[in-house]
């Protein structure tokens, strides 16, 4: 079955290479999960290397902004040594980014956007509006989504149900 982009581009199958980079994005998301954060992980990848990586942290870094693409984003430039990225970077990350993170990709000029699963209640590349289409921004991000939606998906849900379970195993030792 065929992809469709958000943007109404139809790729019509996911390659090898991004099934290999959505991997990598989602291991990272486990070693998130690992460190008690929401399990979200997110690669840069530019001429089939990855040129940042990053998981969400903002709890253990005490940081708000430390979300998993602006981790990698911040990987990415610091080894560039650029706050712009080459041209035909691609972005990887297992949920769909929020109001920052779609913003800081744009200013960051990512190319393209790969996302695993949809967010739906603060999603912000199609679930609640489209930021990567609108045009006063003065570039704009080529976004696909469902590339191991499932995966993504089954690993948060496991992660929200363990936390909620831990829980109210603490409320009722209480």
């Amino acid at each position: 079955m065929p992809y469709q982009s958000l943007n109404i581009q139809v790729s019509t199958f996911w390659l090898a290479e991004d099934v290999i980079w959505m991997q990598q994005a989602i291991q990272l998301a486990k070693q998130g999960a690992e460190r008690g954060e929401v399990p979200v992980g997110a690669v840069l990848v530019h001429d089939q290397q990855i040129i940042g990586r990053g998981f969400n942290q903002p709890i253990s870094s005490h940081d708000a902004t430390a979300h998993a693409e602006i981790v990698a984003l911040r990987d990415a430039c610091t080894r560039l040594e650029n706050y712009r990225l080459p041209l035909q970077t691609t972005l990887y990350v297992t949920l769909e980014p929020c109001t920052m993170c779609i913003g800081a990709l744009i200013h960051a000029r990512v190319n393209k956007l790969v996302y695993a699963a949809s967010e739906p209640r603060a999603g912000m590349v199609g679930s609640q509006m489209d930021l990567s289409l609108q045009p006063f921004y003065n570039h704009s991000i080529q976004a696909y989504s469902g590339l191991c939606s499932e995966h993504s998906s089954q690993i948060l849900k496991t992660f929200f149900r363990e936390r909620r379970q831990a829980a109210k195993k603490n409320k009722a030792t209480m």
